[in-house]
């Protein structure tokens, strides 16, 4: 074996011997971001949960009904102008006693909606039903979706069960061959959400969006009765049944599935979900899942739930006793009902069958029984619309990022009005109240505590603890033998070991003399609430505090801040210089430091980290940038106004 290969297993072995981890594993438990957001998001539960007790009268009922409704539409991103459908029926396929339409409308000029419509035979007018899919990549052709639009077809019922964006023929990401990029709908809907956080909207938006639109095609139709609309669907689909029928006035009777719980039992079990799942600041304004059933409230909705649900059965339940309570001090407690099957998450025959029967009771009048059967379905690909399988191969088709970057080519030109009219102090405070940002009087000192050290060659790495009273930050203290005066904190996306490696970025920096300082910032390393996800990154945490308004971002800055605080003053009542490394997302942390604290920082240097955000909303793959976004932000500021602020001859941009 040769010298070198012998020389790099040694540098291996010492590397895998090393351990940088600075807490214990009842410490870690305690410290984790996650954990202390959970804290914050039940008080924010408890304060909506006694609000709720105050609900007396129908007068109270309807106050709260419309300020739930006004909130959550302007935290959706508000809803564009509706323009002319321009549908079309691309295939019909008749079957015993109901035929399929294959349909394409748009919801948007150029956003074009794939569907298939199950019409009953005879003459109508027929009730009309809106099926939602859940998650499934082959969305409205899943076998679940079809069972859906056979069984209101036996019953007398239309049923339009359409593509959402990013599943079916509306993937919003496709290879070089035409086809979906990701097998996972979900990670298209977190990709989708990153250019619309940054626009202030959110991947509801799209997806609410197209389903009010496909309400307006159903009630479109000669064949369609518009005052007997239903709507719903399973798991996703049950997310957005849910949104719809709390936001549109026409949804006569809905039965989401497999979804609604409570935030506290999600939280609890298995924490926030996908983009669409979580609206922005909703926790902090009080606005929890029975109220997707409280803002409709009195028309009629049947939960359908399972036993062994990973969307908690006990929250299920104890959303159902609240609209109960609703319900019935409005005048209408049986028009309010839960159905339990067991099984774990899905539609199972009961269920269909449960939801029929419900649809069928309040839109067709008629109330008999409905039994479970089995139906058989077709094969995927006679549903199809498009020819490619694919609306994005459509001539001008705009997919969501599309739309995105349009929203922000407006919002460019009104951010440099809004900062040609304020002064740069001004537009520090507004970020500062943006992201969460306490004044820099208000910033707290923390305390330390050194909990071990680590000898390499030339020099050593202490391990230490920060602890305010709003966190704790693992950190490492890299140590040359002689050191200068000045010093480093060096913050990167992979946390406190990152470059940390012998030879490494920050290895350079203790030969040049430098201390340097490298901690976890929240949602990194030992704070973060798992393995980091390589596309998305600790996107539990970033979602949970999403759901509480409170950017990422912005906890990380103040963590920042934390730990520039305490490389300046460490052993020294006179502040040194504190020279300030950003790697990777952590970048965009680094940045809002040096931008709400210049003085405390003598050079910024932000590497391999996004230039601007106005690019990554225009990002075909906006990979890895989640956790480094702030919803709204390209309404207010951009990553170049932060170097603005920062002092452009202070901070250094490299790739």
């Amino acid at each position: 074996m040769s010298l070198a290969v012998w020389t790099l297993l040694a540098a291996c072995t010492a590397s895998q011997a090393e351990d940088l981890n600075c807490l214990t594993d009842e410490s870690r438990a305690e410290a984790v971001a996650y954990t202390r957001l959970q804290e914050e998001a039940y008080a924010a539960l408890d304060r909506r949960r006694e609000r709720y007790e105050q609900l007396t009268t129908p007068e109270e009922i309807a106050a709260y009904q419309a300020e739930l409704k006004e909130f959550f539409t302007a935290q959706l991103g508000g809803f564009p102008e509706r323009t002319p459908l321009n549908a079309q029926t691309v295939g019909v396929i008749d079957d015993e006693g109901y035929r399929i339409e294959k349909v394409i409308y748009e919801s948007q000029p150029q956003h074009h909606v794939t569907a298939n419509l199950y019409l009953p035979d005879g003459d109508g007018p027929f009730p009309g039903v809106v099926v939602s899919s859940g998650h499934s990549r082959t969305a409205k052709t899943a076998d679940y979706n079809q069972r859906f639009g056979i069984m209101m077809a036996r019953h007398g019922m239309a049923a339009l069960c359409f593509d959402p964006i990013g599943q079916g023929e509306r993937s919003q990401f496709l290879d070089a061959d035409g086809q979906p990029l990701f097998s996972s709908t979900t990670r298209e809907h977190f990709l989708v959400g990153v250019g619309s956080i940054l626009v202030g909207r959110n991947t509801a938006r799209y997806r609410v969006w197209d389903a009010i639109r496909s309400i307006d095609y159903l009630t479109s139709r000669p064949e369609i009765d518009p005052e007997k609309i239903g709507f719903t669907g399973c798991s996703g689909g049950g997310t957005l049944t849910s949104y719809v029928m709390a936001l549109d006035d026409r949804v006569a009777c809905a039965a989401p599935a497999c979804y609604l719980t409570t935030f506290r039992k999600l939280i609890e079990k298995i924490g926030p979900q996908d983009a669409e799942q979580n609206i922005y600041g909703q926790l902090a304004f009080g606005m929890d899942h029975p109220d997707y059933v409280l803002m409709r409230a009195p028309r009629p909705t049947l939960i359908s739930s399972t036993t062994g649900d990973y969307f908690d059965i006990e929250g299920a339940w104890d959303n159902y006793r609240q609209a109960k309570r609703i319900y019935s001090k409005l005048g209408r407690p049986e028009q309010v009902d839960l159905v339990e099957v067991e099984g774990r998450h899905g539609v199972h025959p009961q269920n269909l069958a449960s939801i029929a029967q419900w649809m069928q009771r309040w839109l067709t009048g008629r109330d008999e029984p409905v039994e479970p059967v089995e139906l058989k379905t077709r094969p995927p690909e006679e549903l199809l619309c498009t020819e490619s399988g694919q609306v994005l191969s459509l001539p001008n088709e705009r997919s969501v990022v599309d739309l995105n970057a349009e929203r922000q080519a407006e919002l460019a030109a009104k951010r440099r009005d809004l900062w040609d009219g304020m002064s740069d102090e001004e537009m520090a405070d507004r970020i500062r109240d943006m992201v969460g940002v306490p004044g820099n009087e208000e910033q707290e000192a923390p305390d330390w505590e050194d909990v071990g050290r680590v000898d390499r060659e030339n020099y050593h790495i202490d391990k230490l603890i920060l602890r305010t009273n709003s966190t704790t930050l693992p950190g490492l203290t890299f140590h040359p033998p002689d050191p200068n005066e000045a010093a480093y904190l060096y913050l990167h996306e992979d946390g406190k070991i990152g470059d940390s490696e012998v030879g490494g970025e920050i290895e350079k920096l203790i030969d040049q003399g430098y201390v340097v300082v490298s901690v976890d910032l929240r949602g990194q390393g030992e704070i973060a609430s798992g393995e980091p996800d390589q596309l998305l990154g600790d996107w539990k945490t970033y979602f949970l505090a999403y759901l509480l308004g409170k950017p990422l971002i912005g906890l990380q800055t103040v963590d920042a801040l934390t730990a520039a605080h305490f490389v300046a003053y460490y052993q020294t009542s006179t502040p040194r210089d504190v020279h300030l490394v950003g790697v990777g997302q952590a970048g965009v942390a680094a940045l809002h430091a040096a931008a709400l604290n210049p003085e405390r920082f003598a050079s910024v240097t932000i590497r391999d980290a996004p230039q601007d955000w106005g690019s990554v909303v225009s990002e075909p793959l906006p990979a890895g940038r989640l956790t480094g976004t702030v919803h709204g932000a390209l309404e207010v500021y951009d990553l170049p106004d932060l170097v603005r602020l920062a002092g452009e001859k202070r901070v250094t941009l490299a790739e």
